[in-house]
């Protein structure tokens, strides 16, 4: 009787550890910190906080692109396209990164040489709101 009790205690215990867990690893959005001025990609390090960039002023600010679909991030130096992303952090996700509710966001830790955005993973258990800082 006590040894169905934990095999049933920990079956639980597992299931709901399981739940937490995302069967999609991958963000819905990654940032990349970008100079809006020059329409170009910096590194990481430039962005020390999560402003948003209105349009006007110099600075370097985190730009969001959605991980889903064919969007490609470019190397350290290169042009962006705006119409790949926003500069306004996403506060819901979108028909394209799987509906209502909170995105995850990965900020910064991807490749400088470039590459497909779709090949970040957010990692750990269920959904964050945040990956890592610049700053």
């Amino acid at each position: 009787m006590r040894s169905a009790g934990i095999t049933l205690g920990l079956t639980a215990l597992v299931a709901a550890t399981l739940t937490g867990c995302s069967s999609d690893d991958t963000a819905d959005y990654a940032a990349i910190c970008v100079d809006p001025q020059t329409e170009t990609r910096v590194d990481d390090d430039n962005c020390k906080d999560e402003r948003e960039y209105h349009g006007s002023g110099a600075g370097f600010f985190w730009f969001y692109m959605a991980t889903r679909g064919s969007a490609y991030v470019p190397a350290i130096g290169g042009r962006y396209t705006t119409g790949n992303g926003t500069y306004t952090v996403p506060r819901e996700r979108d028909d394209r990164t799987g509906g209502g509710g909170s995105p995850t966001i990965q900020r910064g830790g991807l490749s400088k040489s470039g590459g497909d955005i779709g090949t970040i993973s957010r990692g750990g258990f269920g959904h964050s709101s945040h990956g890592r800082s610049g700053g």
